[in-house]
């Protein structure tokens, strides 16, 4: 298992797009944060500063950003962009965790 976060094509595809949408250059926050119906739950935010503890993975014009406590709970994991029927959404690929919700936003480790 790699130690890596990772960011899809699909996903890095829909970052810049959407990053191209906002008045300033942005990068994609993903962190971990309590709460949620499994114990923790992903948020997905744009941000245009990274921290000095920041983790940054560039893919196709895109920038991620994930904080050094946030990271170790998303160690191996893979940021995706998913379109199906009923909506698209970013999703967390994440091996750490041990059991997540139905909507996919929370899990526990």
């Amino acid at each position: 298992m790699s130690d890596t976060f990772s960011v899809t094509a699909n996903a890095a595809k829909r970052i810049a797009f959407l990053a191209a949408k906002e008045t300033k250059p942005v990068m994609m926050r993903v962190a971990v944060l309590g709460g949620g119906c499994s114990g923790f739950q992903y948020n997905f935010s744009f941000e245009e500063q990274r921290n000095d503890d920041d983790f940054v993975i560039e893919r196709d014009g895109a920038a991620v950003l994930i904080d050094s406590t946030s990271l170790e709970l998303l160690k191996g994991s893979q940021l995706d962009y998913v379109e199906e029927m009923v909506g698209s959404s970013f999703q967390v690929k994440n091996p750490n965790a041990t059991s997540s919700c139905g909507c996919g936003n929370s899990f526990s480790v």
